[in-house]
This record gives structure tokens, C-alpha cells and sequence, in this order.
């Protein structure tokens, strides 16, 4: 069952104190504050670890979809993104809320005060495998970007194919692109998949900025102008 909810962004307020695993993480991580009433959902159902949550946008009642520019962090899938999956931070926000991390907010195309479903999911299937895309080859150039991946991927319960998810490293924040994911044990490709407590093999493809521009087909109209 689902509740809704009035989404608002999570900041350093919800950070939890120096020692607990998600410190430092509130932007750089897919957990969220909910009501009480989500974990009475858990208790009920006798849930297993990790307990996802689902987040949905919903038709006729959440507002336009925001429209982010091209230079902005995100993935050009997310264009289509209606949902996208995350853990709990907590469950001490009020009735009626839910404190999303900004990545999600960007990826669902979201304002401050919009109106989404939240639910518990217990199905999401095990990730065997990931290919992320960084958005600057800058992070591929540090030395043990495979250790710094392995270790800020922890933050994260699930993925959700087609979002945008930040890590920070060294002080700097970096971006990749969810470009593929996998389920266990058959390989099949999943819109959304559990990250913590599975052996999932992550890569990296090609950086965002190293791509070449795509070439713009000439449309029949420039024929004319070819000939002059």
C-alpha cells in the first residue's frame, strides 16, 4: 500500500551525528526521512534489510515536470522517469511529508511541495551488475577510482536505471549516469535493483565529456543551401 505524501529536499538538518554509517551523506546516498507510519508498514509486513522505498510521481495530481537544462547533472533518460526507488534515513519526519535526497528530485523532475506516492517495496530483485557513466574523466583519473566506487556505493540500497547519482571524494562532488543495471541470478535488465547486502559488479563506460557530439542530420530544407 502507498501513502502520499508532499515531497520536500533533504538537507544537513537530517544528517545524522558523527559515528552513524549515513553521516556525511544526506546528498551522496538514496535513504530518506519518512513518517512514522512507514515503519509500522515494516513491522506489519516483517520486511527483510534493506527496506525500500518507492517513489512515484503521480498522473493528474504532481505538477509539470521540471525541465533542467542540458548542463545540468542528470541523465537525458530521466527525461521519463517517473519512478525511482531509495532507503530510510529515519522515520521521524511529520505526517504527510517525505525528505527525498536532491538527486531524486532531479530525476523525477520534482518542485519543492510536490505531491508523490510512497511505498514499500519488497520485490525490487538483487543487482548482479552496473555500468555507470562519470560525467567528467576526471574521477576515472584518480588512482583507486575502483575502491572509492565500491566504497560510496555502499550508500546506496538501489539503483534506479536512467538516474543521476553523486558521490563526493576528496571534496569534490562527482556525477554518474545509471546506464545499465542487471538483475541476480539471470542478467536481465531491471529498471530498478537492491545494491546492499549483494555481490554486484560495477564498471565504468566511457566519460560523458569524452563522448563526441552526436552529428545533426541535415534536414531536407538545407539542400538549398549546399547548392548556392
Amino acid at each position: 500500500s502507498y501513502r502520499r505524501c508532499i515531497a520536500l529536499p533533504l538537507d544537513d538538518r537530517f544528517d545524522p551525528p558523527m559515528g552513524v554509517f549515513s553521516h556525511g551523506h544526506v546528498d551522496t546516498g538514496d535513504k530518506m526521512s519518512l513518517p512514522r507510519n512507514f515503519w509500522d508498514s515494516i513491522t506489519k509486513s516483517k520486511a527483510e534489510v534493506p527496506w525500500l522505498f518507492e517513489v512515484s510521481r503521480v498522473d493528474g495530481v504532481t505538477s509539470p515536470r521540471v525541465t533542467l537544462p542540458h548542463d545540468e547533472h542528470h541523465h537525458p533518460s530521466a527525461a521519463n522517469l517517473s519512478r525511482a526507488v531509495g532507503g530510510a534515513l529515519d522515520f521521524r519526519c511529520p505526517d504527510n511529508y517525505a525528505f527525498l535526497p536532491k538527486w531524486m528530485f532531479s530525476a523525477l523532475g520534482l518542485r519543492p511541495r510536490d505531491v508523490v506516492d510512497v511505498r514499500l517495496v519488497t520485490k525490487t530483485p538483487p543487482g548482479s551488475a552496473v555500468r555507470l557513466r562519470p560525467h567528467t574523466s576526471a574521477f576515472v583519473n584518480i588512482g583507486n577510482h575502483q575502491a572509492v566506487l565500491e566504497t560510496e556505493l555502499k550508500h546506496y540500497s538501489a539503483l534506479t536505471l536512467g538516474s543521476t547519482i553523486p558521490f563526493d571524494y576528496r571534496g569534490e562532488r562527482y556525477y554518474f549516469d545509471v546506464v545499465d543495471l542487471r538483475s541476480a541470478p539471470r542478467g536481465e535488465r531491471v529498471p530498478m535493483a537492491k545494491v546492499q547486502d549483494c555481490d554486484i559488479a560495477a564498471e565504468f563506460v566511457r566519460a560523458k565529456d569524452q563522448l563526441k557530439p552526436k552529428k545533426k542530420k541535415k534536414k531536407g530544407g538545407n539542400k538549398r543551401d549546399g547548392q548556392e
